[in-house]
């Protein structure tokens, strides 16, 4: 099996560069040993206008075989290679995707010390892979390839047999790239999608396969449309890793978005020592305080939205009286800590089918939350930019819409009381911004009445007669007029969906009146 590799200069930037790239002297042939084979480097051409590099990687199918530990044959994790004859010495697969990775390491990570520039700038570049088995045909390699940069993905089908045409096309095809990316962009292209083409590996796949992944899809597989079957079949399908893999590419996703670090965005776990908690245990009073609102709110079914390491949604798992409770954050580090907190692993079935925890972003309206009896924010607010408040606003209040909606925050005016916090500074290096009593309450006013609820204050922690409590929460409660209103406008909705069937559709309207 090999790979051709090829691109086009002048004589102020001579095309022979790409040796430099590779590390690998276009004047001489190399070879490499591999755990499977022998890979050779040689340069079929070498000008300044026009340079080509080749990978050949030579295999021993019986040796495969025989030294396989799976399914297959001699336990082969790939089921090609439980046969003496196979395709693997002449198809692209994970074979030549881990020569690849070996022989070109240093320019698969973008590096190049004599030519630091060359290596970080686009080339002209060209691949050739002239048998590239493709489950999913042609048409999915364009969708894997296309969104990458590429100018030209062409894939085009090979007959298995020229003589005999109608017996059509085989599962494999030649492909043919061409696009101004760089050298590295490139190399990492075909060191992930050659084995996911393929759908097969030739060894296990172990965890440290994720790191794999996510370093060789970095800046184009988290927002790549094919991202769940690249994991899926990279990872050969073993669910664990492949929502591993996919909950950090999310992550990645969301802070791309935003234009934020990774960091950044997942920082629910505060890795320094909470001032706020410190003078007193006021964590354990905000979600005493959080319990008793949630019970005097008759809620059941409630979510936890923020819900960082878990610990409100272990409190919730203690009463009873909670029937289902959901945990939502956008910190795939903070949900393990809260799986491992809860030992979900270890939780009997009963009480597993009341706690549910998932990722996602509360800037967003997400329909896996509507229907639920109330919403707890607890200390989360504060940690978003202002301008992004109106997103969370209405994805709770506008599109969950719960009956009843609790939101907790720090009081700034209270932080005077903190010896151990120095004057001016808010009480977590994440908070955006610290409300007082009387901005806190403006804002709370305003979104209960743009979304049609009644609101209510409770101060969480010794009320301080100067500056009050240290938190301060607010209690939202759905208007019924509001959910009267919404209900006559889905039966009026409903009503009129019936006649326009009667109109259009005259055995309708006599099953109607039956």
């Amino acid at each position: 099996m090999f790979l051709t590799i090829s691109t086009t200069g002048n004589p102020e930037r001579p095309a022979t560069d790409l040796g430099f790239l590779l590390h690998k002297h276009p004047e001489r042939a190399q070879t490499f040993s591999t755990s499977h084979g022998t890979a050779h480097v040689l340069y079929p051409e070498a000008s300044a206008e026009r340079c080509t590099a080749a990978l050949l990687l030579e295999v021993d199918p019986v040796a495969l075989v025989r030294r396989g530990k799976g399914k297959g044959r001699g336990g082969a994790p790939d089921s090609a290679l439980a046969q003496y004859v196979n395709d693997r010495p002449y198809a692209a697969s994970s074979l030549l995707a881990v020569a690849l990775a070996k022989v070109f390491k240093t320019a698969l990570h973008g590096v190049c010390q004599a030519m630091p520039e060359r290596a970080a700038a686009a080339l002209p570049l060209r691949v050739e892979v002239p048998a590239l088995p493709a489950k999913g045909g042609a048409e999915l390699v364009r969708r894997l390839f296309g969104p990458l940069g590429w100018d030209t993905v062409d894939a085009e089908p090979v007959a298995l047999d020229e003589r005999f045409p109608e017996w059509g096309a085989s599962r494999y095809v030649r492909l043919v790239l061409e696009g101004e990316l760089r050298l590295a962009d490139a190399l990492n292209h075909l060191y992930v999608l050659l084995p996911v083409l393929d759908d097969a590996k030739h060894y296990w796949v172990a965890p440290d396969e994720v790191e794999k992944l996510l370093r060789a899809g970095d800046g184009w597989l988290a927002g790549h449309p094919e991202r769940t079957l690249i994991t899926a079949r990279y990872l050969s399908r073993r669910r664990g890793l492949t929502r591993e893999a996919d909950e950090r590419l999310e992550l990645v996703r969301l802070a791309e978005a935003d234009g934020l670090d990774v960091d950044d965005v997942d920082n629910a776990v505060d890795e320094s020592t909470d001032t706020e908690e410190r003078p007193v245990p006021l964590a354990e009073q905000r979600r005493a305080a959080i319990l008793a609102a949630l019970e005097r709110a008759e809620a059941s079914r409630v979510l936890d939205l923020g819900c960082g390491q878990g610990q409100l949604v272990q409190a919730l798992l203690k009463n009873p009286r909670f029937t289902e409770v959901v945990g939502v954050d956008v910190s795939v580090r903070a949900l393990t800590i809260a799986a491992r907190r809860l030992r979900l692993e270890r939780m009997g079935e009963r009480q597993a089918a009341r706690v549910t925890l998932m990722q996602g972003s509360l800037a967003y309206t997400d329909k896996r939350l509507t229907g639920y009896d109330a919403a707890v924010l607890s200390e989360v607010v504060e940690h978003l930019d202002l301008p992004r408040l109106p997103a969370l606003e209405y994805a709770v209040f506008g599109s969950a819409r719960p009956r009843t909606v609790l939101v907790t925050t720090p009081n700034v005016e209270y932080n005077v009381r903190w010896e151990s916090l120095p004057a001016g500074h808010v009480r977590h290096s994440d908070h955006r911004f610290e409300w007082t009593r009387e901005e806190f309450r403006s804002w709370a006013s305003s979104v209960a009445e743009r979304y049609g609820y009644g609101v209510g204050f409770t101060p969480v922690g010794p009320d301080d007669p100067e500056v009050g409590p240290p938190t301060q929460m607010a209690v939202f409660t759905r208007n019924q007029d509001q959910g009267q209103d919404r209900n006559q406008d889905r039966n009026q909705d409903q009503k009129q969906g019936r006649k326009q069937k009667q109109t259009t559709d005259p055995t309708a309207a006599k099953e109607e009146q039956a």
